[in-house]
């Protein structure tokens, strides 16, 4: 079969031939369809993941749509290495995968999945929103975050502040409020500072680095000893920076809890569960998200393009 192969890792996979998988007890076989380039994926291929290895060759790819023998077309996740997503053919265990509605086609259930469960755990079971609280999202310009700011409005949030530097992508008509981090520091703390004095209930984290130390200086700046507001930061990616300077009259000034939303910090079971609620809202309407479909022929040429709110879909 034809697959997308890493053969070494940090280099973009090549198209070539790769062996086919044989399906094994609790397995099927499934022919693949879409595949979504998602950043977890890179990581993987570059071997800086935690939860990565570095046995190559190997099939990048962490999820997809396929049909299955009976011609039945699903969702599947945890394809058993070497093989992943991005090739013909693929095996999976028979309980990871799901029907797809037949109102979701191929491509946007290939890219919602992956982004979505991300943006669901964070907020549903990590910071546990409660209906009217209000949610902030750092880097709601990314597909994952976009489809943040939505999760969170369906999942009853009172106000959604959408923050990140492509702010012209955001439907200003869904937000409550933005702020554009490509402005000077003082605008972007002052920004955060407005919106810490109205009550900042959930911070759903995927910049990590200076925009996160910036919000919690305002967030400290707004310290009142005569009143506490309560907020939950959950880390979810770190594509501003992989550290953050946190000083330690920073947490004795504000009422903070901080959280993690990851494989390891929330049950694989759970995480997986959100998947036909999400494939629902898709089906509905009420779940969108901003994909491009290439064949996996182009994989070389694709693999290292930066998104940029647009999910790249693999094709077969």
């Amino acid at each position: 079969m034809q697959a997308a192969v890493v053969n070494v890792l940090g280099q973009a996979p090549k198209y070539q031939s790769f062996p086919n998988p044989v399906a094994e007890e609790g397995e099927t076989s499934i022919q693949v369809r879409a595949a979504g380039l998602h950043p977890i994926v890179k990581a993987l291929a570059s071997g800086t993941h935690y939860a990565g290895g570095t046995e190559v060759p190997f099939v990048p790819g962490v999820d997809g749509v396929g049909t299955l023998e009976d011609g039945s077309r699903v969702y599947f996740t945890f394809a058993r290495k070497p093989w992943g997503a991005m090739s013909e053919l693929t095996v999976a265990p028979r309980s990871r995968c799901i029907p797809v509605p037949e109102g979701l086609d191929d491509i946007q259930a290939a890219a919602i999945a992956n982004p979505g469960m991300s943006a669901w755990v964070s907020i549903k079971e990590r910071a546990n929103l409660i209906v009217g609280e209000t949610v902030l999202i750092l880097g709601a310009t990314g597909v994952a975050g976009h489809l943040a700011t939505q999760i969170a409005r369906q999942l009853g949030a009172g106000r959604v502040i959408a923050v990140g530097r492509n702010v012209e992508a955001i439907d200003a008509s869904t937000m409550d409020s933005i702020i554009a981090l490509g402005q000077p520091e003082d605008a972007v703390r002052d920004a955060f500072a407005e919106e810490a004095e109205k009550g900042i209930d959930v911070v759903i984290d995927y910049l990590w680095g200076r925009p996160t130390e910036l919000l919690l200086e305002a967030l400290a700046k707004g310290f009142k000893a005569s009143s506490t507001h309560r907020t939950r930061l959950v880390e979810v990616g770190e594509s501003a920076g992989k550290t953050i300077n946190l000083p330690g009259v920073t947490l004795r000034s504000i009422d903070l809890t901080l959280l993690g939303s990851g494989f390891g910090s929330a049950p694989l079971d759970r995480i997986f569960a959100a998947i036909p609620r999400l494939f629902s809202m898709a089906s509905a309407g009420s779940l969108k998200v901003d994909a491009e479909q290439v064949p996996l022929s182009d994989v070389e040429r694709a693999w290292n393009r930066v998104e940029r709110g647009r999910r790249i879909v693999f094709t077969v």
